[in-house]
């Protein structure tokens, strides 16, 4: 009697998965409508040749970083094989580090920084790599990197100031954030599942701030005035947020969201600018020592004959 019931279960086709291409592509196209309203109408204030110049040295480098790297490993690289839509989607993650990087970092008239911003970004993504289930990755969230290494190199260059909306007033002070808000979580229910991330990052980043206005005696909205501001929504729903260099289980994504905001408020302690930046500079390297361990650890027993079922079995 529990046959039938168990063959109609089985006939019922399953629901099918969503392209992970999809997120990227939704990303590309939300920094890419940022980028043009905010040079349009939020009053960016970097000049458009800024932009092209962020973009044609993340074109240039993602094609060329990617034929040396194919070029040693004796692989057909990411892309060729597919047709234009293949290329299209390959130059997806460039384009958007590209365009991001360009309304994020503010140099003023030096258009070699942005040149300079994107290389840094994608190269990290060919250095900083680990072994691990069997394949490489890389563990530094590229755009991070390359903010983080400027800053502290160059430290005249600095974020875009006045928080992006010299332009809007009134209403509109809301209504954005609130836009970019919606978007975020969208992208990320639907295509990343980095929720327990941004809501850890988030309570963690509140719970730290009271400690921190407690111990100085100051109020609790001074410390948690970043919030309201759009770089912060951003760093939280799009940054930090990337699906390549961020943990996949839930409670790791916590680990990670608490570690990010605890760096925060070590580094802010210690009066350094640009805190977001290096705590998750900070974070993903250690996750980076981390998984080139467990590499080492697969690595030593597969040589020693150990399948992934051994392991599990000997706690080694």
């Amino acid at each position: 009697m529990s046959a039938a019931p168990a063959t109609a279960s089985a006939a019922k086709p399953g629901k099918k998965p969503r392209d992970p291409r999809t997120g990227l592509r939704n990303s590309a196209t939300l920094a890419t409508v940022f980028a043009v309203v905010g040079h349009t109408v939020l009053g960016f204030e970097q000049s458009l040749a800024q932009l092209f110049v962020a973009l044609v040295s993340g074109y240039s480098c993602a094609l060329l970083f990617e034929w040396v790297d194919a070029r040693a490993y004796n692989r057909t690289p990411g892309f060729l094989g597919g047709g234009f839509k293949k290329l299209v989607d390959f130059m997806l993650s460039a384009h958007m580090t590209s365009i991001t990087l360009s309304f994020l970092l503010f140099a003023n008239r030096r258009l070699w920084i942005m040149a300079l911003a994107p290389a840094l970004a994608i190269g990290s993504k060919y250095v900083f790599r680990v072994y691990c289930d069997g394949r490489l990755r890389h563990f530094m969230n590229p755009s991070n990197f390359a903010l983080a290494v400027l800053f502290f190199t160059f430290q005249w260059t600095t974020v875009l100031p006045w928080s992006f909306t010299t332009k809007i007033h009134g209403v509109w002070d809301w209504v954005l954030p609130s836009i970019v808000i919606l978007l975020g979580m969208r992208l990320n229910t639907l295509f990343t599942r980095k929720l327990p991330l941004i809501f850890s990052w988030l309570s963690a980043f509140m719970l730290f701030g009271a400690v921190r206005a407690w111990f100085h005696g100051g109020p609790v909205t001074a410390e948690l005035v970043p919030l309201t501001g759009i770089p912060v929504v951003l760093f939280t729903f799009y940054m930090i947020t990337d699906p390549q260099t961020t943990p996949a289980k839930p409670a790791s994504q916590v680990l990670f969201g608490v570690s990010i905001a605890f760096a925060y408020s070590v580094l802010l302690i210690l009066h350094v600018q640009y805190t977001m930046f290096y705590s998750v500079t900070i974070v993903a390297a250690l996750r980076g020592l981390w998984m080139f361990a467990q590499g080492l650890r697969q690595l030593a027993a597969q040589r020693a004959g150990l399948g992934p079922m051994a392991m599990a079995q000997t706690g080694s």
